[in-house]
């Protein structure tokens, strides 16, 4: 009798030691199904990371930037985690005021899997002069071609308002309210990075009251125009219905060195208002190679802090 309760003692040992085994090898694989979803899950977030064109260095001659450039979008390519170009209405010969050539561009970057996300440098004439309006207007068609949805509109210094002065800011909402209309009919937002404090550019958004004029948020702009210390809580303040596209960059350096503006703080404050739009690279680089070790390193840094709304 002792001898059958010890073999069934022994019996139950196993089994259970069988089950053990069995159980933990079932949560061994649960965690790691659950690894491998998280990991698959970030690689599914809609991450959408640009680069200037006039960012980009050429392979072959390193002093000379992409703009105007047709290899652009085989240049960025080069780089993982790139998605996307924001392109140069005006710049170089020929440029996107022949239209053909904005026809070209489209094609490239369909060629090599690349989206434009944006376009920028669109003045021909003075900023806000008597040709303001056509330029615009002329930058939307061309915007319209390559398939961008945000149109960088820039205006620096002595070219942006004194909100305090309706005469100094009256003249380009009136600009801006004409033109805005044309941008919306064909999808695209018109994305205002300039000098004024995250407070002045809320107050030029909200009197221009349309939904195709947003900020193209630029925080080392804010330290530079004097508006350092609200450039991370100017995202909130703006929040997600007036920010449209975000230029990143850190001066030379990748996103983690300390500089003028404290990026994990900046990409965390994104994530915390759902923002869902383009993170644009604008730095500067001595040669392709340095653009592409430090732009990796940068998207590593982003996707560490940053956390876009599922898509």
């Amino acid at each position: 009798m002792k001898a059958r309760i010890c073999k069934m003692k022994r019996r139950e040992f196993l089994q259970r030691l069988a089950y053990g085994t069995a159980g933990s090898l079932l949560v061994s694989a649960s965690v790691a199904s659950s690894q491998k979803q998280d990991t698959e899950q970030q690689e599914r977030l809609p991450y959408k990371i640009g680069i200037r064109q006039a960012s980009l260095c050429n392979p072959e001659d390193p002093s000379k930037r992409m703009v105007a450039n047709i290899d652009t979008f085989k240049v960025a390519r080069d780089i993982p985690g790139i998605t996307g170009v924001e392109l140069q209405v005006i710049g170089g010969h020929p440029n996107m005021r022949d239209l053909s050539v904005a026809c070209r561009y489209k094609a490239q970057a369909h060629r090599w899997g690349l989206n434009i996300p944006s376009t920028a440098g669109v003045w021909d004439h003075a900023v806000w002069g008597p040709h303001s309006g056509l330029d615009l207007l002329d930058s939307i068609r061309a915007t319209e071609i390559l398939g961008a949805r945000v149109m960088l509109v820039a205006f620096f210094g002595k070219n942006a308002p004194d909100m305090a002065d309706k005469q100094s800011y009256g003249p380009i909402i009136s600009v801006l309210r004409d033109v805005a209309p044309r941008a919306q009919e064909v999808g695209i937002v018109l994305g205002l990075e300039n000098s004024l404090s995250p407070k002045d550019n809320r107050d030029l958004v909200d009197r221009i009251d349309h939904p195709s004029v947003k900020v193209y948020y630029d925080l080392d702009n804010m330290y530079q125009y004097g508006h350092g210390k609200q450039a991370v809580p100017g995202i909130g303040l703006l929040g997600p219905a007036r920010i449209t596209a975000v230029h990143v960059k850190n001066k030379g350096r990748i996103l983690q060195e300390a500089w003028r503006i404290d990026w994990a703080a900046a990409l965390q404050a994104l994530t915390d208002i759902n923002y869902d739009g383009w993170l644009v690279f604008e730095s500067k680089h001595k040669n392709h190679q340095e653009c592409r070790e430090m732009t990796q390193q940068n998207i590593a840094f982003i996707k560490e802090h940053f956390r876009p709304p599922p898509g």
